[in-house]
This record gives C-alpha cells, sequence and structure tokens, in this order.
C-alpha cells in the first residue's frame, strides 16, 4: 500500500500473498464448460459407435472405402474368436480389450467401437446420446458467449491469456519450456500471470480449439445447415470432412485437458482448485 499526499493508493497484495485471481464469471463459465465438455465427450462417443469410421470430403458412409481414413472395427481370428482393430489410413492396430471389441457379463465378445464405460449412457442408444449431445452443446454454446464477451470487455482475454510479443522470443519461450521440463513452478510475483506456454496453450483452445468444435458441430446439423443453405459443411469441405475435424479436435481437447489437470496436481491442487472455486489465489513465498 503505497501513500502519496495522504492519499492511499491500493498497489495490490505483497508478493507471497492471497489475491483475487478468477472473477466469478469466469469461475462459472470453467465449471460449466468442464460439465458440458465431460458429456459432450461421452455421448459424442456413444454417437460415434453408430458408425464408427471417418472419412474426407462430402460424403462418409459404408461404400466410400477411398475416403475413409480412420475405423474402429473387429476381424476374425484363429479359433473363432474376434480381433479389435483401429485402423488410421494405411496403419491397422490390434486394440482388442480396448476398442473394437468389448466383452460382455455373460463372456461374450461383440463388435464395439469404444466400450461402454467412456460412453453416456452406457450403453448403444443412439436416440438419448443425441439428445444429451445437443443439450450440453448449447449449454457449452451459451456458456462460451458468456465467456467470450465477458472476457473482452473485462480485458481477461487480451492481457491475461493471449500471449505478449516480448514472451513469444526464442530465448524466452525456450526458458519456459525448460522451466516446464523441470517441473519447476513459479512462485512469488512471477506467479501472478500465466507464462508464455500457459498462454499459448489456452490460447489455442479458447481461439482455435473451441470455435472448432462449435462450428463442426453445428456443420452436423441438418436443420441449422437448411437455414444456412449448406455454408458451413462447404466451410470444411462437406459434411465428413467435418466431422473428421470435430472428431481431431476432441481429441485435442482431451489431450489438453489431461495435460492441465497434471499440471495442476504437480502446482499444488489445493492452491489451483480453490482459486477457481472462490477466486482467490496464493503466489506462495518468493524464492530465494
Amino acid at each position: 500500500m503505497d501513500t502519496v499526499a495522504n492519499v492511499r493508493i491500493d498497489t495490490g497484495p505483497p508478493p507471497g500473498q492471497v489475491y483475487y485471481r478468477h472473477r466469478l464469471v469466469t469461475r462459472l463459465c470453467h465449471w460449466i464448460n468442464a460439465l458440458s465438455l465431460l458429456f459432450l465427450v461421452m455421448t459424442g462417443l456413444n454417437i460415434f459407435d453408430a458408425h464408427p469410421a471417418l472419412y474426407w470430403g462430402k460424403y462418409g458412409a459404408n461404400p466410400d472405402h477411398q475416403s475413409r481414413w480412420f475405423e474402429i472395427g473387429a476381424m476374425d481370428a484363429p479359433g473363432g474368436a474376434i480381433r479389435g482393430v483401429t485402423r488410421i489410413g494405411p496403419v491397422m492396430i490390434d486394440t482388442s480389450g480396448v476398442l473394437g471389441t468389448q466383452v460382455e457379463p455373460d463372456g461374450s465378445v461383440i463388435d464395439q467401437g469404444f466400450p461402454d464405460w467412456v460412453t453416456f449412457p452406457h450403453n448403444r442408444d443412439l436416440a438419448t446420446a443425441r439428445r444429451w449431445h445437443f443439450f450440453f452443446a448449447w449449454l457449452f454454446i451459451l456458456s462460451g458467449l458468456v465467456y467470450f464477451v465477458h472476457g473482452f470487455a473485462t480485458r481477461h482475454l487480451q492481457d491475461e491469456v493471449w500471449p505478449r510479443l516480448k514472451q513469444l522470443r526464442p530465448a524466452n519461450l525456450w526458458h519456459d519450456i525448460v522451466i516446464h521440463a523441470r517441473l519447476t513452478f513459479p512462485r512469488g510475483a512471477a506467479d501472478r500471470e500465466y507464462q508464455v506456454l500457459q498462454r499459448l496453450a489456452y490460447a489455442g483452445v479458447v481461439f482455435v480449439l473451441l470455435p472448432l468444435m462449435v462450428l463442426t458441430g453445428l456443420s452436423l446439423s441438418p436443420g441449422f445447415n437448411a437455414a444456412l443453405n449448406g455454408f458451413l459443411p462447404s466451410l470444411f469441405g462437406g459434411r465428413a470432412s467435418a466431422r473428421s475435424i470435430h472428431f481431431i479436435v476432441m481429441d485435442l481437447l482431451i489431450a489438453f485437458t489431461a495435460v492441465h489437470l497434471l499440471m495442476v496436481v504437480l502446482a499444488g491442487p489445493y492452491n489451483q482448485v480453490r482459486s477457481m472455486i472462490t477466486g482467490r489465489y496464493d503466489t506462495g513465498e518468493e524464492p530465494e
């Protein structure tokens, strides 16, 4: 706290103390989006199981073998058994017990893309999965719009998420890569703002992956495309291509979430989770 001409100027808490990091709207949108993304992934995998294959181009169906680049299925094995197989381009991978096949309670093995335990509902139910998927998709879109508008209005996105030009210098990038590889996390004053790798990751998700997820998802909606005269699917090269991009973006978001959760655990889960619930974050003591 500084004093100038008997006027108290609040410069914020000194390094190493708790300060207010996340606004209420940011915290609410974070938890709504986390819940929505969980159900979007699980219902999406149930929907994918109805036709576990991906294509490039305008069309994607069983006869379109040339445009099919990814598929999960099963093949006969010696002795009458079936093996789960995942194909990515020309590469065939035996994924028995994980993808392509599932062991039923009675011991029988059935042909199935993703197992029941990662889908919602936990059985093959395309209609129910689609209804839940659309519900959480619109919840996700509305929450995302609120976050974007609030983030720009408060300059949260410009000042705290978007990478600063000086942070993109090669020396600074390399330094941040090294300290992350060593699992050395900044404390004190250095922990009051996101470092460059965090900013690049968050900016990539907020400004690239999430908009792509929404736009490719809307490209798969016949009703929405009818209103736009097929504009969105053509933007991505066809509905089959939009579905492939939608699936790839989902994988990237899952990867981001896994790394994000790992970093939360390594950096101190109590402090990290508390900050996203109460908004209060402890920067810790200054390193000696």
